[in-house]
């Protein structure tokens, strides 16, 4: 799967939804650096999928990048905010959660 919709990016389509579907694909192969990649690509597509944004935190968090994973969240929250995405925000949530609590351990 990751192929086949690395060869529509490479054939020039770019959209949100496409780049998603890479980053999931690099996520579930192991490949948080590509999957962060696309993710954050995903993003600027569209501010408020808060679902890429979710993923882009795993996979930031996944690289180490603890801080950034974080701001990836919180910009997920606030997409899942403002799309009234309530399954989304209860999730970000929890992760935000996880990250202050180890903080604060």
């Amino acid at each position: 799967m990751r192929d086949r919709l690395q060869a529509l990016l490479e054939a020039g389509r770019d959209d949100a939804l496409l780049r998603f579907g890479l980053g999931t694909a690099c996520l579930q192969t192991g490949d948080p650096a590509a999957a962060a990649t696309h993710l954050a690509a995903a993003t600027q597509h569209d501010r408020d999928y808060s679902a890429a944004w979710k993923l882009l935190g795993k996979a930031l968090l996944a690289l180490g990048r603890e801080a950034e994973a974080e701001a990836a969240w919180r910009s997920g929250l606030e997409a899942a905010t403002h799309r009234r995405d309530v399954q989304s925000s209860k999730e970000v949530t929890v992760f935000l959660r996880r990250i202050e609590r180890g903080r604060a351990g």
